[in-house]
C-alpha cells in the first residue's frame, strides 16, 4: 500500500491529523484502508500510519480481527521487520503506526530496471527468510509474501504488510480464508496448499519466498504469464507439472528447489534458506547503480527537515 515512487499530496477528503500525528503526504492505498506519511510524536521520526476504512471500522467481526493481529504484529522483532510504533484498535476508525521506511518496492524495480543480479536476489532472499523466521518464531504465518510487500533499502530489503498475518498452530495451521469466505493473499503469489484452500504454515511462506526469487532472478513469474487464477491454478497442480528451473544458475537452482517443493513437508524452514544462498556482501552498494539511484531519490524525497531540528525555529 505505497504510492508509485514515494509520498504524494494530501487529497481533499483526507484527513490532517489523527491523533496527534500531523500527516503530510499519501503512501498508499488498499482494500484496508490508506496510508500516510507523518512523524513520531516524540522523535520526529518518519512514521507510515494506517486509517482502516470506514465500511470496514463498522464491521464488528473486522474490527476484533485486526485488533488481533496488531497485538500479533507487535510481537514481531527482527531485523528487516518494519516495527509497529502505535495503534489504536479501539477508535472510531482504527488504525496502525509503524516506522516509515523509504525505499523501492521489488516489483517496480523489476518492471523498471529488469530482473536483478545474482548476488542482488541471493542477498534479497537470505534477508527475507531470516525476516519470515522471526515471523514464524512468534506463531505468525505472513500469507502474502509477494514483490510489492518487499521493500528495497540501500541497507538492504524489508518485509512489509502484516495486514493478513495470522496465527497457525502446529495441528491444524491457519486458514487461506479470510472471516468472510474469501481466498487471502494474492493468487499469483500462493503455495500450492494456498491455492488449494487448506491449511497454511510457515511452509506456505517459504515457497512463495522461492516464487518472488526466481522471478527477482528472471523478471518472469516461475509458473507463466496469465491472469492471478491461471497462475494459481498452475502453482495448485504443481506436483504435477513443475516449473522449468533449469534457466536458473546452481546456486540459486537449489535454493528454488528446496523453496518450491509441492509439499509443505519437503520444504526447509526459513531459519534454513538463508543458509542455501550465499553469503551476501554487506556492502552499501548490493543493489544495481540504477536501482540505488532510484532508492536515494525516494529517500531524498519523503519529508522536509523536521522543524523541531531546525535552526531557524
Amino acid at each position: 500500500m505505497r504510492g508509485k515512487r514515494g509520498p504524494e499530496p494530501l487529497r481533499d477528503e483526507d484527513p490532517r491529523e489523527i491523533a496527534g500525528y500531523v500527516l503530510t503526504a499519501r503512501i498508499g492505498e488498499g482494500g484496508m484502508g490508506t496510508v500516510f506519511l507523518t512523524r513520531g510524536r516524540d522523535d520526529g521520526l518518519p512514521v507510515a500510519l494506517k486509517l482502516i476504512r470506514r465500511q470496514h471500522a463498522e464491521n464488528e467481526k473486522f474490527r476484533r480481527r485486526f485488533a488481533r493481529e496488531v497485538e500479533a504484529a507487535r510481537t514481531v522483532q527482527g531485523h528487516h521487520l518494519v516495527p509497529v510504533v502505535d495503534h489504536d484498535t479501539d477508535a472510531e476508525r482504527p488504525w496502525l503506526a509503524t516506522r516509515y521506511v523509504p525505499g523501492l518496492p521489488l516489483d517496480e524495480a523489476l518492471g523498471e530496471f529488469g530482473p536483478l543480479p545474482l548476488d542482488c536476489v541471493l542477498r534479497l532472499t537470505a534477508c527475507t527468510a531470516r525476516a519470515l523466521s522471526a515471523v514464524h518464531a512468534t506463531g505468525l504465518v505472513h500469507r502474502d509474501v509477494k514483490p510489492a510487500n518487499l521493500l528495497l533499502t540501500a541497507r538492504g530489503p524489508w518485509l512489509l504488510d502484516f495486514g493478513i498475518a495470522r496465527a497457525w498452530d502446529a495441528v491444524g495451521g491457519t486458514s487461506a480464508l479470510t472471516t468472510v469466505g474469501r481466498m487471502v493473499g494474492t493468487p499469483k503469489y500462493m503455495s500450492p496448499e494456498h491455492a488449494l484452500g487448506r491449511a497454511l504454515t510457515p511452509a506456505s511462506d517459504v515457497f512463495t519466498l522461492g516464487l518472488v526469487a526466481a522471478e527477482a532472478a528472471t523478471g518472469r513469474h516461475p509458473y507463466g504469464e496469465g491472469g492471478g487464477l491461471v497462475v494459481a491454478t498452475r502453482i495448485a497442480g504443481t506436483a504435477h507439472e513443475p516449473p522449468d528451473l533449469s534457466v536458473h544458475p546452481e546456486p540459486l537452482r537449489r535454493l528454488l528447489t528446496a523453496t518450491l517443493a509441492p509439499r509443505p513437508e519437503d520444504r526447509p524452514p526459513a531459519a534454513d534458506v538463508a543458509s542455501l544462498c550465499t553469503p551476501p556482501h554487506h556492502s552499501p552498494d548490493w543493489l544495481p547503480p540504477s536501482v540505488t539511484a532510484a532508492v536515494t531519490a525516494i529517500h531524498r524525497s519523503t519529508l522536509p527537515p523536521d522543524p523541531r531540528t531546525s535552526p531557524w525555529r
